[in-house]
C-alpha cells in the first residue's frame, strides 16, 4: 500500500526548502539598509582576538619615534651643510681672488718661477698667494702692469712656516728644487705620521691662513737636530695652466 502524504508535512518541508532563500534575502536587505556596518561588527568582532596588544602598539610607538629623531637629525645635518655653504660663500664673497693663465716658463727653472698673464692693472701685487687645483703653489715674486712671476713653493731654499691640523705641530717647508719638499720640525716628537694634511699656518699674515699645500709622504725620526719629513704638494705645479691669485 503506497504512503500517503499528510498537508501538514508537505507545507513545513516547502518552508524548509524555501528557509535558505529567505535567509538570503533578508542579508541582503540588512547590508542595503546598514550599508554594510553588520558586516563590519562581525569582522571587527571576529578578528578582535588578533589585533595588536599592548607590547605590539608599543614597539609601533616606538619605531615611530625613531624615524621622528632619524628626521631631525637629518634635518640638522642638511641645515649645517646649508649653513657651512653660506658661509664658505660669504667668506669667498670677502676673499677676492684672480684668474690668471699660466703663459711662460724656463725650462731651466721649472720647479722655481711661473709667468702669469694678469699684473698690476688687475690688483697683483708683490706677496700675493698663488693657488693651484687644491692647494698653494708658490707667491707673487714681482709684478708688470700686465703680467706677474711667481716663485714657486718647489724653487731651492724657498721657505714657508706651515702647521699641521692633525698633531697640531708646526714646521717650516724647504723647497728642494722638485714636486717634492722638505719639512722641518722644531720639536724632537712632532706626532707626525704618513698621509698627515700640511697646511699654511693660522695665525699666518703673510700668506691666506688654512690653505692646504701638501701630505706627509715619510718622516725621519733619525735626523739631526729634529725630524723631517718629505711633503708631497697637492697642486703640482708641473702640470699647472691656469692658478688663482689671492689678492691682499
Amino acid at each position: 500500500m503506497a504512503p500517503t502524504l499528510r498537508p501538514g508535512s508537505s507545507r513545513w518541508r516547502g518552508l524548509g526548502q524555501l528557509t535558505p532563500w529567505l535567509l538570503l534575502v533578508a542579508g541582503l536587505l540588512l547590508v542595503r539598509f546598514s550599508k554594510g556596518a553588520g558586516f563590519s561588527d562581525a569582522y571587527a568582532l571576529i578578528t578582535r582576538p588578533f589585533w595588536p596588544g599592548p607590547a605590539q602598539r608599543d614597539w609601533v610607538s616606538a619605531a615611530s619615534d625613531l624615524e621622528e629623531r632619524s628626521r631631525l637629525q637629518l634635518l640638522e645635518q642638511d641645515n649645517d651643510r646649508l649653513r657651512g655653504l653660506l658661509n664658505l660663500q660669504q667668506n669667498g664673497a670677502a676673499i677676492r681672488r684672480v684668474s690668471a693663465a699660466v703663459i711662460g716658463r724656463s725650462p731651466r727653472g721649472w720647479w722655481q718661477q711661473l709667468e702669469l698673464g694678469q699684473g698690476a692693472i688687475q690688483g697683483l701685487a708683490t706677496g700675493d698667494a698663488v693657488l693651484g687645483p687644491g692647494g698653494l703653489v708658490g707667491r707673487v715674486a714681482s709684478v708688470t702692469p700686465a703680467t706677474a712671476r711667481v716663485k714657486l713653493l718647489t724653487a731651492p731654499g724657498h721657505e714657508i712656516g706651515v702647521w699641521l691640523p692633525r698633531s697640531r705641530r708646526h714646521g717650516l717647508l724647504v723647497g728642494r728644487g722638485s714636486s717634492r719638499l722638505s719639512l722641518r720640525f722644531i720639536d724632537k716628537d712632532p706626532d707626525v705620521r704618513p698621509g698627515d694634511l700640511v697646511t699654511t699656518s693660522p695665525a699666518s699674515t703673510l700668506l691666506p691662513p688654512n690653505v692646504p699645500v701638501g701630505v706627509i709622504q715619510s718622516l725621519d725620526e733619525a735626523a739631526v737636530p729634529a725630524p723631517t719629513a718629505v711633503v708631497q704638494l697637492i697642486a703640482a705645479p708641473e702640470a699647472i695652466d691656469w692658478v688663482q691669485v689671492q689678492i691682499r
